[in-house]
Protein backbone atom coordinates (compact mmCIF):
# COMPACT_ATOMS: atom_id res chain seq x y z
CA UNK A 1 0.00 0.00 0.00
CA UNK A 2 0.96 3.81 -0.45
CA UNK A 3 2.33 5.02 2.91
CA UNK A 4 4.75 8.51 0.65
CA UNK A 5 4.07 10.25 -2.66
CA UNK A 6 5.48 13.59 -3.90
CA UNK A 7 1.97 15.91 -4.35
CA UNK A 8 2.23 18.39 -7.53
CA UNK A 9 3.10 21.72 -6.74
CA UNK A 10 0.64 24.88 -6.98
CA UNK A 11 1.01 25.80 -10.66
CA UNK A 12 1.01 22.10 -11.23
CA UNK A 13 -2.41 21.86 -9.57
CA UNK A 14 -3.75 24.16 -11.84
CA UNK A 15 -2.62 23.35 -14.92
CA UNK A 16 -3.52 19.53 -14.11
CA UNK A 17 -7.19 19.84 -12.79
CA UNK A 18 -8.23 23.30 -13.27
CA UNK A 19 -8.43 24.49 -10.19
CA UNK A 20 -8.00 28.02 -8.40
CA UNK A 21 -5.02 27.75 -6.04
CA UNK A 22 -4.94 31.36 -5.49
CA UNK A 23 -5.12 32.07 -1.40
CA UNK A 24 -4.78 28.57 -0.47
CA UNK A 25 -2.34 27.28 1.97
CA UNK A 26 0.88 25.32 1.54
CA UNK A 27 2.01 22.00 1.76
CA UNK A 28 5.26 19.96 2.13
CA UNK A 29 7.22 18.42 -0.98
CA UNK A 30 6.71 15.13 0.64
CA UNK A 31 3.57 13.85 2.01
CA UNK A 32 3.65 10.87 4.35
CA UNK A 33 1.03 10.27 7.24
CA UNK A 34 -1.15 13.67 8.34
CA UNK A 35 0.99 15.44 6.34
CA UNK A 36 -0.64 18.28 4.56
CA UNK A 37 -1.17 17.94 0.95
CA UNK A 38 -3.82 19.16 -2.15
CA UNK A 39 -7.15 17.51 -2.71
CA UNK A 40 -9.19 18.75 -5.72
CA UNK A 41 -13.02 18.01 -4.95
CA UNK A 42 -16.73 19.43 -6.82
CA UNK A 43 -17.71 22.59 -6.00
CA UNK A 44 -21.97 23.45 -5.63
CA UNK A 45 -21.26 23.79 -9.33
CA UNK A 46 -19.17 20.73 -10.06
CA UNK A 47 -15.74 22.50 -10.99
CA UNK A 48 -12.76 21.40 -9.41
CA UNK A 49 -12.04 23.09 -6.43
CA UNK A 50 -8.59 23.06 -4.49
CA UNK A 51 -8.60 22.25 -0.95
CA UNK A 52 -5.88 21.58 1.58
CA UNK A 53 -6.19 18.43 3.69
CA UNK A 54 -4.20 15.97 5.64
CA UNK A 55 -3.17 11.99 4.71
CA UNK A 56 -5.59 9.51 5.92
CA UNK A 57 -9.09 9.60 6.19
CA UNK A 58 -8.70 9.70 10.16
CA UNK A 59 -6.29 12.26 11.61
CA UNK A 60 -4.16 10.85 14.55
CA UNK A 61 -5.72 13.83 16.27
CA UNK A 62 -9.27 12.66 16.03
CA UNK A 63 -8.54 9.18 17.27
CA UNK A 64 -9.36 7.77 20.47
CA UNK A 65 -6.80 7.53 23.30
CA UNK A 66 -4.50 4.40 22.29
CA UNK A 67 -6.38 3.52 18.93
CA UNK A 68 -3.63 3.75 16.32
CA UNK A 69 -5.49 3.46 12.52
CA UNK A 70 -3.70 3.35 9.10
CA UNK A 71 -6.56 5.21 6.88
CA UNK A 72 -4.09 6.16 3.93
CA UNK A 73 -5.48 3.49 1.81
CA UNK A 74 -8.73 2.27 1.79
CA UNK A 75 -9.87 -1.10 -0.22
CA UNK A 76 -11.95 -0.93 -3.04
CA UNK A 77 -13.71 -3.98 -2.54
CA UNK A 78 -14.67 -2.97 1.30
CA UNK A 79 -14.67 1.07 0.84
CA UNK A 80 -18.54 0.81 1.96
CA UNK A 81 -18.78 -1.22 4.93
CA UNK A 82 -15.35 -0.07 7.01
CA UNK A 83 -16.92 2.74 9.37
CA UNK A 84 -13.85 4.88 8.32
CA UNK A 85 -14.86 5.55 4.66
CA UNK A 86 -18.28 4.35 4.29
CA UNK A 87 -20.47 7.78 5.35
CA UNK A 88 -18.29 9.62 2.32
CA UNK A 89 -18.41 6.79 0.65
CA UNK A 90 -22.09 7.00 0.31
CA UNK A 91 -21.96 10.88 -0.26
CA UNK A 92 -19.82 10.11 -3.04
CA UNK A 93 -17.75 12.69 -1.69
CA UNK A 94 -15.01 11.75 -4.58
CA UNK A 95 -11.42 13.82 -4.92
CA UNK A 96 -8.76 13.78 -7.49
CA UNK A 97 -5.17 13.68 -5.60
CA UNK A 98 -2.54 15.44 -7.90
CA UNK A 99 1.11 13.72 -7.79
CA UNK A 100 4.62 13.53 -9.62
CA UNK A 101 4.81 9.77 -8.16
CA UNK A 102 4.03 7.89 -5.47
CA UNK A 103 6.01 4.93 -3.54
CA UNK A 104 5.35 1.58 -3.06
CA UNK A 105 7.61 -1.19 -1.28
CA UNK A 106 9.80 -3.39 -3.50
CA UNK A 107 11.04 -7.17 -2.53
CA UNK A 108 13.39 -8.03 -5.77
CA UNK A 109 16.50 -7.18 -4.32
CA UNK A 110 15.42 -9.47 -1.21
CA UNK A 111 14.65 -7.00 1.23
CA UNK A 112 12.09 -4.07 0.99
CA UNK A 113 13.56 -1.05 -1.09
CA UNK A 114 11.85 2.24 -1.83
CA UNK A 115 10.52 2.63 -5.30
CA UNK A 116 8.89 5.28 -7.36
CA UNK A 117 5.72 5.17 -9.93
CA UNK A 118 4.85 7.59 -12.24
CA UNK A 119 3.53 8.19 -15.91
CA UNK A 120 6.52 6.95 -18.76
CA UNK A 121 6.41 10.90 -19.76
CA UNK A 122 7.05 12.50 -16.42
CA UNK A 123 4.31 13.77 -16.70
CA UNK A 124 2.14 15.05 -13.35
CA UNK A 125 -1.17 12.87 -12.68
CA UNK A 126 -4.43 12.20 -10.43
CA UNK A 127 -5.21 9.59 -8.47
CA UNK A 128 -8.64 8.93 -6.81
CA UNK A 129 -9.58 10.14 -3.86
CA UNK A 130 -12.54 9.97 -1.41
CA UNK A 131 -12.54 13.32 1.12
CA UNK A 132 -13.79 13.99 4.57
CA UNK A 133 -14.51 17.17 7.22
CA UNK A 134 -14.33 17.21 10.19
CA UNK A 135 -16.12 20.10 12.47
CA UNK A 136 -13.46 21.93 14.83
CA UNK A 137 -14.53 22.90 18.56
CA UNK A 138 -13.22 26.16 17.81
CA UNK A 139 -15.11 26.91 14.70
CA UNK A 140 -14.79 25.86 10.89
CA UNK A 141 -13.66 23.13 9.75
CA UNK A 142 -10.64 20.85 8.56
CA UNK A 143 -10.29 18.21 6.05
CA UNK A 144 -8.80 14.95 5.52
CA UNK A 145 -8.45 12.13 2.43
CA UNK A 146 -7.62 8.57 1.30
CA UNK A 147 -6.37 6.97 -1.35
CA UNK A 148 -8.46 4.33 -3.24
CA UNK A 149 -7.07 0.91 -4.18
CA UNK A 150 -7.35 -1.65 -6.05
CA UNK A 151 -6.64 -5.55 -6.77
CA UNK A 152 -3.19 -5.55 -8.73
CA UNK A 153 -1.79 -9.10 -8.60
CA UNK A 154 -2.17 -9.29 -13.01
CA UNK A 155 -0.90 -5.61 -14.04
CA UNK A 156 2.01 -6.20 -15.43
CA UNK A 157 3.58 -2.97 -13.42
CA UNK A 158 1.90 -2.89 -10.24
CA UNK A 159 2.36 -7.00 -9.52
CA UNK A 160 6.23 -5.85 -8.97
CA UNK A 161 5.27 -4.82 -5.59
CA UNK A 162 4.02 -5.61 -1.41
CA UNK A 163 5.56 -8.31 0.17
CA UNK A 164 6.13 -11.67 -1.17
CA UNK A 165 3.36 -13.33 -0.65
CA UNK A 166 0.77 -10.32 -0.17
CA UNK A 167 -1.81 -9.57 -2.27
CA UNK A 168 -0.80 -6.94 -4.82
CA UNK A 169 -2.54 -3.80 -4.60
CA UNK A 170 -2.07 -0.26 -6.69
CA UNK A 171 -3.96 3.36 -6.51
CA UNK A 172 -6.51 4.57 -9.28
CA UNK A 173 -4.55 6.84 -11.51
CA UNK A 174 -7.65 8.60 -13.18
CA UNK A 175 -7.39 9.63 -16.99
CA UNK A 176 -7.50 13.59 -17.56
CA UNK A 177 -10.37 12.75 -19.23
CA UNK A 178 -12.58 11.33 -16.42
CA UNK A 179 -11.30 13.70 -14.06
CA UNK A 180 -14.53 15.82 -14.31
CA UNK A 181 -16.99 12.53 -14.16
CA UNK A 182 -15.03 11.38 -11.28
CA UNK A 183 -15.39 14.53 -9.72
CA UNK A 184 -19.04 14.78 -10.03
CA UNK A 185 -19.70 10.72 -9.81
CA UNK A 186 -22.57 11.41 -7.27
CA UNK A 187 -22.92 7.72 -6.21
CA UNK A 188 -20.90 5.06 -5.03
CA UNK A 189 -22.34 2.87 -8.07
CA UNK A 190 -20.70 5.46 -10.90
CA UNK A 191 -17.93 6.03 -8.64
CA UNK A 192 -17.49 2.14 -8.58
CA UNK A 193 -17.60 1.52 -12.60
CA UNK A 194 -14.33 4.22 -12.77
CA UNK A 195 -12.36 1.97 -10.34
CA UNK A 196 -9.76 0.98 -12.92
CA UNK A 197 -6.53 -0.42 -13.45
CA UNK A 198 -3.99 2.19 -15.83
CA UNK A 199 -1.93 0.91 -18.43
CA UNK A 200 0.68 0.09 -17.70
CA UNK A 201 2.82 1.09 -21.17
CA UNK A 202 1.85 4.54 -19.72
CA UNK A 203 3.74 4.31 -16.42
CA UNK A 204 7.09 3.68 -15.45
CA UNK A 205 8.95 3.09 -12.20
CA UNK A 206 12.14 3.65 -10.41
CA UNK A 207 14.34 2.67 -7.53
CA UNK A 208 14.91 6.00 -5.30
CA UNK A 209 18.16 4.18 -3.77
CA UNK A 210 16.46 4.23 -0.53
CA UNK A 211 15.27 1.35 1.67
CA UNK A 212 12.20 2.24 3.98
CA UNK A 213 14.54 2.93 7.34
CA UNK A 214 15.70 6.10 5.63
CA UNK A 215 12.49 6.81 3.64
CA UNK A 216 12.38 10.64 4.57
CA UNK A 217 16.10 11.61 3.65
CA UNK A 218 16.22 13.05 0.42
CA UNK A 219 16.20 10.51 -2.71
CA UNK A 220 18.33 10.52 -5.93
CA UNK A 221 16.03 9.50 -8.58
CA UNK A 222 17.87 6.93 -10.95
CA UNK A 223 14.90 6.79 -13.42
CA UNK A 224 14.14 3.67 -16.05
CA UNK A 225 11.29 2.17 -17.71
CA UNK A 226 9.87 -0.74 -16.10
Amino acid sequence: MCVNYKPANKQTVAELTGADTSGTSDWPEDTWQDYAAPIVRADERGEPELIVGTYGMIPKSKMEPGVRLTTMNARAETIGERRSYALPWRRAQTCLLPLEWFCEPNYESGRARRWAIGMADDAPFCVAGLWRAWEEAEGGYTFSFTQITINADRHPLMSRFQKPGDERRSLVIVPPSDYTAWLNAGTPDVAWSMLRPYPAAAMKTWDLDRGYGNARNNDTQSSFPF
